[in-house]
């Protein structure tokens, strides 16, 4: 039986095109970007012509306001702790919600321990931020706000550009992590009105261990590796070529792509939220049922566990996850469940369903078929379901 992949949140396969145009610096294109020879002007070459694409589609001013990392986590380390650290004369305030990946979130909490004090703005029940929350939460300390542009987990979008317009007439510093949305939706900076965004190549069918901070043109940034030149001194390291190079090429295709792929996600997505909420009672949808992602499906089973559902999914062919890959691990109920006002035990029961570009409608039938009988067998284990003598009367 083919496995089904349902978890494109996490990491998305990689496609043929972005490797082949890899290649050529894996193989024999070797140089490094910084040597002055002919192997290291061709490797420059490639990440000027790969920051110039990815500016392009951001809606960047300048390719200039590229800067390259490691991925999505290193690109909200970066411009936390470097606006943080940069600004620090001018006030010690940050404010983000309570809904935000850990690469934000525990950032954030680090820096409480360096003399900055941080503000987690609610969300509603659907996972949305109020702008006018972020406004009341405005101090003459604040220098930085950060608010995620949609969830990993729930896959709620937010009113970014409503944010942006309250912050940028007091001349405070906006950044959103945009890793769940570039090359899925449409991302323009200048649209959103951020003065930071960032992404990560991995998402959107790129390479793993390569992503990019924008950084609008005259926003100081307090380095967080030192030891060199690169990136305009703001991210010592020789750069990733082959992985930047990729990037460019995935980010490029995805946005070509996009106008005809997130409407055919969307009808997927829409037809399993249906599916899953008519065939399995006592069952809710996590986040927006319309401002979410075109392939984000979020919901909570109650009486059962969510790990013992994900392992039950496994051996049926069906990868997926109960949140965010990065704390799959984690007995705790998920940070963003809780805030949006779910007991415990309710939030323990999650799974995320995650579409991408080779989901079928035949998949979401398969998954259809196979979830509610799980869900039935692993609430006949549970001491609760059993105590609730109306819930198998549904």
């Amino acid at each position: 039986m083919n496995r089904i992949y349902l978890d494109h949140a996490a990491t998305t396969p990689m496609r043929p095109e972005v490797l082949e145009a890899m290649l050529p610096y894996l193989r024999e294109q070797y140089g490094n970007p910084s040597s002055i020879y002919t192997e290291g002007r061709e490797a420059r070459k490639a990440l000027d012509r790969a920051r110039d694409r990815i500016a392009k589609v951001l809606g960047a001013s300048s390719p200039r306001e590229i800067i390259f990392t490691s991925g999505g986590s290193e690109a909200d380390n970066l411009a936390i702790k470097g606006a943080a650290f940069a600004l620090k004369n001018k006030g010690n305030h940050i404010i983000t919600s309570a809904i935000e990946h850990h690469a934000v979130y525990d950032t954030c909490r680090y820096l409480e321990k360096h003399g900055f004090k941080v503000t987690l703005v609610p969300v509603d029940s659907y996972g949305i931020v109020d702008p006018a929350a972020v406004e009341a939460a405005l101090t003459p300390e604040t220098i930085l706000v950060s608010i995620m542009h949609a969830n990993n987990e729930i896959g709620t979008i937010q009113p970014i550009a409503e944010i942006s317009k309250i912050l940028r007439e007091r001349g405070i510093l906006f950044h959103t992590d945009a890793v769940q949305t570039v090359g899925h939706i449409p991302v323009d900076v200048d649209e959103l009105g951020v003065d930071m965004l960032s992404l990560s190549a991995h998402k959107f069918y790129g390479p793993k261990g390569v992503g990019a901070l924008y950084v609008r043109k005259g926003i100081r940034l307090h380095p967080l590796i030192h030891g060199g030149g690169q990136e305009q001194n703001r991210r010592a390291g020789t750069e990733n070529v082959a992985g930047i190079v990729g990037m460019a090429e995935a980010l490029v295709l995805a946005a070509g792509e996009m106008g005809e792929e997130a409407p055919r996600q969307r009808e997927l997505r829409d037809r399993l939220i249906q599916g899953i909420l008519a065939r399995i009672p006592h069952t809710r949808l996590n986040g927006h049922p319309e401002k979410r992602l075109p392939g984000n499906v979020s919901v909570c089973f109650e009486y059962i566990e969510g790990e013992a559902l994900l392992l039950n999914l496994d051996m049926q062919g069906i990868a997926a996850s109960s949140g965010s890959a990065c704390t799959s691990g984690s007995l705790e109920p998920s940070h963003v469940l809780l805030a949006l006002g779910l007991p415990h035990e309710i939030a323990h029961g999650s799974l995320r369903l995650t579409l991408g570009r080779g989901t079928t409608a035949a998949e979401i039938d398969a998954v259809l078929e196979v979830l509610p009988g799980i869900v039935e067998k692993l609430r006949q284990m549970s001491p609760l379901y059993d105590a609730n003598a109306g819930c198998k009367a549904h």
